[in-house]
């Protein structure tokens, strides 16, 4: 059997905010893996601390206490340029006002490996090329970015990510403000690609039911603590049924997903 590669790691992790007078602890002793080929979900309630979690693992917040490693080094050493070679992010946030294209766009991702002008070479276009195939995108390539929807940038995005060809995409609730039907096509395609690219993509979301059904491993945060494991593990330990702390919502093992009492 083969045994996937860490990409990153935490170890003995805390996270929360520090100011000058006090420490506000909201996870801690945490150890995590992200290995390569594996879709991975983040999950809890509102106001859990996701966000907190995601801003560490990409090293754009400090731990309290304990180290995230990406690739072996310390996240927090790492310099801008090795750091987006191995890891590409994907926020929520608006877009600022531009005129790029959809393929302008998705060629941002190819900046940590541009020259100071920022030119492409013929392996940065072959590179945002696939990128755009893979997400079955080539009819929107020409289009400016602000004329397609919601769903498609969504897309575009990953697609930019996936041009950055890092060995891990972290995604902060990528199917937010999409119909039923754009996320299950979305989070389909994040599974296709951690298959076809063996990249390791992890993503935060409230759709836990999909996560449940498309995940091949989930990150389960509660008030009490922080688990990882296979979506069928968490289910038969009782995990879910310590997610929300309220009598009229309860996980049905048997059907795999929450139901209102």
């Amino acid at each position: 059997m083969k045994i996937n590669k860490n990409i990153l790691s935490t170890s003995n992790l805390s996270i929360g905010y520090k100011t000058k007078s006090m420490t506000t602890t909201i996870a801690e002793n945490l150890n995590i893996n992200l290995q390569e080929g594996k879709l991975i979900a983040l999950i809890g309630a509102n106001g859990i601390g996701k966000s907190t979690l995601l801003r560490t693992l990409t090293g754009i917040q400090k731990p309290i206490l304990g180290t995230v490693f990406l690739n072996e080094w310390n996240i927090q050493d790492l310099d801008t340029f090795i750091l987006a070679q191995n890891l590409s992010v994907v926020l929520t946030e608006k877009l600022p006002p531009s005129n790029l294209s959809v393929f302008e766009l998705i060629a941002l991702g190819r900046q940590p490996y541009t020259n100071w002008i920022g030119k492409l070479t013929d392996i940065d276009i072959a590179k945002v090329n696939e990128a755009i195939t893979r997400t079955q995108i080539e009819h929107l390539a020409s289009k400016k970015h602000y004329e397609i929807s919601d769903g498609q940038l969504q897309i575009v995005l990953i697609a930019r990510a996936l041009a950055q060809d890092t060995p891990l995409i972290i995604l902060d609730e990528p199917t937010t403000h999409l119909d039923l039907q754009h996320k299950v096509s979305l989070l389909k395609l994040l599974k296709k690609l951690t298959q076809e690219t063996g990249k390791c993509i992890l993503f935060s979301t409230h759709d836990i039911d999909m996560a449940i059904q498309l995940s091949d491993e989930m990150i389960i945060m509660t008030p009490e603590n922080v688990v990882q494991d296979q979506p069928c593990n968490l289910i038969s330990n009782g995990v879910f049924n310590t997610l929300f702390q309220d009598e009229n919502i309860i996980f049905d093992n048997e059907k795999g997903k929450f139901v209102i009492n």
